[in-house]
Parts: C-alpha cells; sequence; structure tokens
C-alpha cells in the first residue's frame, strides 16, 4: 500500500507542479481577446504546452486580471492532460479543467480520472467527480465516489486527501466518509480511514471492520470503534465496543491487541484487556484478562473468571473439544 501511494502522487503532482512552474505556450486553430469579459479564448485543437507537461482539447480560455496578468486558464468539452518522463507517464482526463495561475491549483471537475502509466501498463488510476492539486500546500483532495487502484489493491471513500512533501514523498492519506481498503483476502472499512507510511500505521475512526481470510479458508471478523493497524510490527489493537467472531468463538471487551506468531509473523495471540467475554456454542466465559490462540486453537482467562453454561442438560458435551 506504502509503494503505490507514493507512485501516485509524486507522478499526478509532479504534473501540476510542471503546469504552475513554467510559461506556457498556447496553440489552435483561433485565438481572441474578449476586453469585456477579460478573457484571451481559443477554439480548435488547443495544444497547451509546459515543458513536458500538455494539455489538449477543442475549447479553452485563459481570463486576464486588471494589470494584464494571466489568471485561470479553464479547459471544456473533456480536455486530456498529459506529461511523460521516460517510460512513466501520467494523465489526467476530466469535463473541465482549470490551472489557477495565481493560487497554482489545477482543479479537475466532472469524471475526473488521474492515471499513472509504466509503458503502457496502467500503474495507478484515481477517479472521482472532482479532483483538486494544491501546489502551495502539496495537497490533492479528491472529492465524490473517490475510487483509486494499485494492482490488487482498492481503496473507496466519498473524499480522499493525500499530504506529499515538496519532494513528492507521501506524508498522509486520509479516506473520508464509507472509506474502505480492500487487498486480497483482506477488507477494512470505516468512517475514517488514516494511512502514514512514516510510522507504518494504518488507522480506523468509526464503525470499523476488518474481515480476513486465513490461510486455512476460515475467516476472521472484528468490529470495533477505533482500530490501528502497524506494518512495521505486524501488531493491531482495537477498542471500543470490540467484538470478534472467528469459527464457532464469539469474543467481546473494551480493548483488544493482536501479536504475531514469532516463526510465522502472522497475527496468532489476541488478547481482550477490561472485563471480556468469550463465547463458543452453549458455553460463555467472563474474566479481566483473555488470551485467545488461533492455531492451534486455546484459550485462557485470568482474573474474576465467571462460566457459564446455558442448557446444562447438554452440559455432559461442553468438554468436547470446546474451551475447557
Amino acid at each position: 500500500m506504502k509503494k503505490f501511494l507514493i507512485i501516485s502522487v509524486t507522478l499526478i503532482f509532479g504534473f501540476a507542479l510542471a503546469a504552475i512552474a513554467s510559461d506556457l505556450v498556447i496553440e489552435s486553430k483561433t485565438q481572441s481577446y474578449s476586453e469585456t469579459d477579460n478573457k484571451i479564448k481559443m477554439q480548435g485543437d488547443v495544444h497547451v504546452s509546459i515543458d513536458d507537461a500538455h494539455v489538449v482539447g477543442d475549447k479553452a480560455d485563459v481570463t486576464v486580471t486588471a494589470d494584464n496578468k494571466l489568471d485561470t486558464a479553464t479547459f471544456y468539452d473533456k480536455p486530456y492532460a498529459f506529461q511523460i518522463k521516460g517510460k512513466k507517464k501520467s494523465e489526467v482526463k476530466a469535463n473541465i479543467l482549470r490551472v489557477s495561475l495565481i493560487n497554482k491549483v489545477v482543479t479537475a471537475e466532472g469524471n475526473a480520472q488521474a492515471t499513472v502509466l509504466d509503458g503502457k501498463k496502467p500503474v495507478v488510476v484515481i477517479t472521482s467527480e472532482v479532483q483538486e492539486y494544491d501546489t502551495n500546500t502539496n495537497v490533492m483532495t479528491a472529492t465524490g465516489s473517490v475510487i483509486m487502484r494499485y494492482k490488487d489493491i482498492e481503496t473507496f471513500s466519498d473524499k480522499a486527501v493525500i499530504r506529499v512533501s515538496k519532494g513528492g514523498e507521501l506524508q498522509r492519506l486520509d479516506l473520508i466518509g464509507g472509506a474502505k481498503v480492500k487487498q486480497e483476502k483482506q477488507h477494512v472499512s470505516a468512517d475514517h480511514l488514516i494511512y502514514s507510511p512514516t510510522t507504518g500505521e494504518l488507522i480506523g475512526i468509526g464503525h470499523v471492520s476488518s474481515d480476513a481470510t486465513m490461510d486455512d479458508g476460515s475467516n476472521l471478523l472484528l468490529k470495533s470503534s477505533y482500530q490501528q493497524y502497524n506494518q512495521k510490527s505486524n501488531t493491531f489493537t482495537g477498542s471500543g465496543d470490540v467484538k470478534i467472531w472467528f469459527k464457532d468463538y464469539y469474543a467481546q471487551g473494551p480493548k483488544v491487541s493482536f501479536y504475531p506468531d514469532k516463526k510465522t509473523n502472522k497475527p496468532n495471540e489476541i488478547y481482550f484487556t477490561g472485563r471480556s467475554s468469550v463465547t463458543q456454542d452453549i458455553k460463555t466465559i467472563e474474566a479481566d484478562k483473555i488470551k485467545l490462540i488461533l492455531r492451534p486453537k486455546n484459550f485462557y482467562a485470568d482474573g474474576n473468571v465467571k462460566t457459564t453454561i446455558r442448557d446444562i442438560s447438554n452440559a455432559k458435551n461442553a468438554g468436547e473439544d470446546g474451551l475447557f
């Protein structure tokens, strides 16, 4: 995920920065200037080049300030912007493309799509209703049905905010509103997802749900108010009405921590802290601390342990392949 984000924002921001930093060369079939509305109007085969960055379309205009400075260049009727550097190509498509030469903001409006290609193969594709690149703050903001794709990774959200350094390196990604990340056998959703490459952390806030398919094909589903995953240590924490479903286990408590197996480095030990419970079939155990082992499946409870067996007539079967 980290590599995907760095590639996308570096190359796409590279286009935006080039568009602001250099002189414009404008070619078209016709060009006219109207002093009434202070616009330079271009019609037919419009081609604007800025070093190795280009914008092509059929219609465009540039507003001019009272002191004869170029203000905003607007391209209409589904323009196409692209930049080529070696084998890499970044391109932006939209119904309307605006370049503010004074505020240094590039905005793609209506069916906006930003793509990074390696040769002819798309590496990163970002689609949304609107995409804005602010080169003053190095922030890209996409709004309206935002979808980002990189290989087997897909993200979905109502809004995405990407913050990068001056060198184009990712500092933080925010997916806001109906946020989802899908990668192979893992799905994460939340009201707000935050990714930081510096700490290697993915944080979910509000109605967080993590669904992972294990090596044996079984599913582990975890829901809580807050979740935090650290890529570097492969550890995971969750808090706020934590609920876990795994095979025939159902566990709940105020806080949970996952730790990897020392040999496989895959999450295997689950620790509940605070008054928690685990249920298997007719048996429920409550304790101040609970430890679950996924492989081999095992269970430990400590602190004011309370065991409840529902329907005591079945108690003779309670010990078979269960918690006791």
